[in-house]
């Protein structure tokens, strides 16, 4: 059931980029957040996804652009299209579902961000349904600013 909820969570990222230009994925409308775009969330999504199944997990190095600088550097896209993000994000969910698969959902991360004790697998789980469906909510107010398309 929680790899079915993340897996449907997941797709709907791609439907509510569906048809949005390169241009509007990179409108930035909200003057307090120069980072929060569509293409921005659609990056950082795909970081979490490395983060949490990757570094966390596994215990493996982060590849996440972020610095202590620039903690928001994965929002940064630059020219980066809409379509190779989708992509990477993608590739990066693979990546998640076959070390979930490889997992029992018991089995304890190996290293713990700062601030919180270690977790489980099926929290992890738990954690990116709800991170993506928050994220869904920011692409749904995004979309309908950039290009005025509310119907998904």
């Amino acid at each position: 059931m929680l790899t079915g909820w993340l897996d449907w969570q997941r797709a709907t990222v791609r439907l509510k980029c569906a048809g949005l230009s390169d241009v509007d994925a990179r409108r930035a409308p909200l003057p307090s957040s120069p980072v929060m775009t569509i293409a921005g969330v659609v990056s950082h999504l795909r970081w979490v996804e490395h983060g949490w199944f990757e570094t966390s997990f596994l215990g493996e190095p982060d590849r996440a652009p972020s610095t202590d600088d620039d903690p928001h550097a994965p929002w940064r896209v630059g020219g980066i299209p809409l379509a190779r993000l989708l992509d990477e994000y993608d590739e990066q969910c693979e990546r998640s579902r076959a070390i979930v698969a490889a997992h029992d959902l018991d089995e304890l991360e190996r290293f713990a961000p700062p601030g919180l004790e270690l977790v489980s697998l099926r929290w992890i789980l738990g954690h990116l349904i709800e991170e993506t469906a928050r994220h869904l909510g920011h692409l749904d107010a995004l979309r309908e600013l950039a290009d005025g398309v509310t119907s998904y």
